[in-house]
């Protein structure tokens, strides 16, 4: 009905990486954990929002994040980025900045659709930092790629109690981590063998909350959001559009519909379709 279609509408320019904080990402949200929750949310991604229109950058953390972004990208030629959440609860929040990110901003020509002469948007990748200590630290620490990274961290629980043990709380212990890894990524380790031997000089920046809450997730996907605008602005790119997924979804209709040849009919011989 008309009523509904008002009381939901979204732009149809909007595209699902930008639709959390839509009517339809509201209705989603506010079914799964109340209205309350999601109208907290929104409040956190407008303070976001409002902080991402202050002029001065050192004041506006999505134009400094965006511009560090650049440079690590373009003067550095870093080709990667790691965002490494020490929170279980944000464990696919990576994935998400993944699409944000590199689909919004993996683009080789300019918004006029002509080509670009120099490198836009990374490569990236990541999981919460107690798992990824344990599979691709490694070579983070001791690769021959330098990869920039960006933590997330919060100073209290995210349920707001905690046990102690050993003398310290399981956040502290989080918290812990996060300041060892910051520092032996960026100062390293001298070592007479080469195997122990940690070089350093890997670039980090770090996202500080007070605790993980409907309003700090809002601002955290907001602070994204806008570094993913600032840097299309910079790399002069439309980074609303995704013309990037379409040709795979041609091409599949045509192996559905048995309509291929060449190379094509190769591979949906070999998978029997």
């Amino acid at each position: 009905s008309p009523d509904y279609l008002n009381a939901f509408f979204m732009d149809d320019y909007i595209g699902g990486r930008y639709s959390s904080t839509s009517a339809v990402g509201g209705a989603v949200l506010s079914l799964a954990f109340g209205p309350d929750v999601f109208a907290r949310f929104l409040n956190g991604a407008a303070e976001a929002d409002a902080a991402a229109k202050n002029e001065c950058i050192f004041q506006n953390p999505a134009l400094l994040d965006a511009m560090i972004g650049v440079y690590e990208r373009n003067v550095l030629g870093y080709a990667t980025t790691a965002v490494l959440p020490y929170s279980q609860a944000l464990s696919r929040f990576p994935a998400h900045l993944q699409q944000l990110d590199m689909e919004s901003n993996g683009k080789s020509v300019n918004r006029f659709g002509e080509p670009v002469d120099y490198l836009t948007g990374p490569v990236i990748f990541g999981e919460p930092g107690t798992n990824g200590q344990h599979s691709f630290y490694q070579l983070l620490h001791q690769g021959t790629d330098v990869i920039p990274l960006q933590f997330v961290g919060f100073k209290n629980s995210q349920r707001g109690s905690d046990v102690v043990i050993q003398g310290s709380t399981s956040q502290q212990k989080l918290c812990a981590n996060v300041a060892a890894q910051i520092v032996a990524f960026a100062c390293g380790k001298a070592d007479e063998n080469r195997n122990k031997n940690f070089e350093g000089g890997r670039p980090s920046s770090i996202i500080i909350g007070e605790q993980l809450t409907p309003e700090a997730l809002g601002a955290l996907l907001a602070h994204f959001e806008n570094k993913v605008m600032f840097q299309g602005f910079a790399w002069n790119l439309n980074s609303f559009d995704q013309e990037g997924v379409q040709l795979g979804k041609v091409l599949a209709k045509k192996v559905l519909a048995h309509e291929t040849d060449g190379a094509l009919k190769v591979y949906s011989d070999l998978l029997n379709i």
